[in-house]
Order: structure tokens, then sequence, then C-alpha cells
């Protein structure tokens, strides 16, 4: 029986490192966003709320962190990628708890394997998904 290398994931400094990006990026547009970072396996490893960040978006932020990285996909892909799948999973999926279908979520991934994924959430979608991509170009992805 082969075991496993061990699996890539986001440590504690790239998730504060990728968190404080995304939060700087809010605040050259102007906005407050919340931000998450989650590890492979969809625990948050960290977390940050700007000053009059919406509350709703707290859990909106960590859920398209879970999204992106349970599926390794952007958030903001889900639309169209499940007009490519049955009419049940493409009404079942979206029903499932933290499932986010809508921008501000991406995949950490690092050396062609996930490590876990970044949600921002409390501007535009657009706005959410470029503060995300600034977390990651922090972390040099």
């Amino acid at each position: 029986m082969k075991i496993a290398a061990a699996m890539q994931t986001v440590g504690w400094e790239a998730a504060q490192a990728a968190v404080l990006a995304s939060a700087r990026h809010a605040q050259s547009l102007g906005i407050a966003v919340n931000a998450a970072v989650v590890d492979r396996s969809g625990l948050t490893v960290a977390f940050l709320r700007m000053p009059g960040a919406p509350l709703h978006s707290i859990e909106i932020a960590v859920d398209k962190a879970y999204t992106a990285a349970s599926f390794g996909l952007a958030t903001d892909r889900w639309e169209a990628v499940l007009k490519e799948h049955s009419g049940a999973v493409a009404r079942g999926l979206p029903l499932r708890p933290r499932f986010v279908m809508f921008g501000g979520g991406l995949p950490i991934v690092v050396q062609g394997e996930r490590a876990g994924g970044i949600g921002v959430s409390g501007g535009s979608e657009e706005q959410d998904h470029d503060c995300a991509r600034a977390g990651l170009a922090a972390l040099g992805l």
C-alpha cells in the first residue's frame, strides 16, 4: 500500500498576508470588505473585517473561500459551469449550504495543487473578485 505524500495547504502567515492585501486593495477602492482564507479542508485560517463592512458579508466571505477551496473553481464561474450539467445538478448544487456562485471566491493553487481558498465580500462582485486577486498576488500566485 502506498501512502500519499503530504498535500499542500495554506499556512497562517500566507493566509494573513492574503487577507491584508485584500483589505488594502479594498481600501484603495474606497470600500470596506470582509476577507477570509480557508485551508484545503475548508477550515478558516485567517479572517479580516474592515470597519463598516456589511455584517451579512462575514459569512459570505468565508463561504466564498470554502466554495473555491472545495471545488478548485472561482465562484464567479459557477453560472456557466452549471449550464454544462444536468438540470438536477444545476438546480440542486446551489441549494447546498455554504455554496456561493457569484464573484469574490478564488482557489489557492500552489504548484498545481489546491491548497485552500480566499473569499472577499462587501463590494460589488467585480470589486470582491479584484480584492481576492490582490490577496493571491500577495502570495505570488
